[in-house]
């Protein structure tokens, strides 16, 4: 699994880089707001956050310029039956990352349903999955409002996204937490894991 890359962009659309990675050339789907906050042009040096999609007819490869992006592009296709790599790239080019976790708070279907390929009902089954479901909009409050750092956040929504329930990831790094005050995520994620096997 490709989990990051670095490399000289070779060619830059919209929605697909082309990138030279030591004399390869990989190509990586990218939601609108990874293009803009980038900015690429032909020349310059980026690195993406990854996550490679492999079906039996194809081998896509996806980039995100932050893990926020990614994490959201995860919870998205693996914790809402229907939505696929296509329809989340729909979404993370749609709305902003914090738009879409506001809308998925607060339950506004009308918000969603404004991306382009999302119906009604597709943004109503978003919210049930995410908000009801799974949980994770609890950590997205608490972080929101200052109630765990940024870090424990992030942490947790690594561990949701990896299969976790939001509970016993909050509980996992609650405890990492006690025994190191200033850890890093990377140190979180590792700590919390260890202590749910």
């Amino acid at each position: 699994m490709i989990a990051r890359i670095r490399g000289k962009v070779w060619e830059a659309y919209p929605n697909r880089l082309i990138l030279d990675v030591q004399g390869v050339g990989y190509e990586l789907h990218v939601p609108l707001s990874t293009f803009d906050h980038l900015h690429p042009s032909e020349g310059a040096v980026v690195e993406l956050r990854t996550y490679m999609h492999v079906r039996e007819t194809a081998h896509t490869l996806y980039g995100f310029a932050t893990e926020e992006e990614r994490d959201v592009f995860l919870l998205l296709i693996d914790r809402v039956s229907g939505i696929g790599p296509s329809t989340a790239m729909s979404v993370l080019s749609g709305l902003a990352v914090s738009r879409f976790k506001t809308a998925v708070m607060q339950g506004d279907v009308a918000e969603l349903s404004k991306v382009k390929g999302l119906g009604k009902k597709t943004a109503e089954r978003i919210i049930l999955e995410l908000k009801d479901k799974v949980g994770v909009t609890e950590t997205w409050e608490s972080a929101a409002g200052g109630g765990i750092s940024h870090a424990a956040a992030d942490a947790e929504m690594a561990l949701i996204a990896l299969g976790y329930k939001q509970v016993d990831a909050r509980k996992a790094v609650k405890k990492v937490l006690e025994i190191e005050v200033n850890a890093t995520v990377e140190e979180l994620i590792r700590g919390a894991l260890r202590l749910m096997q």
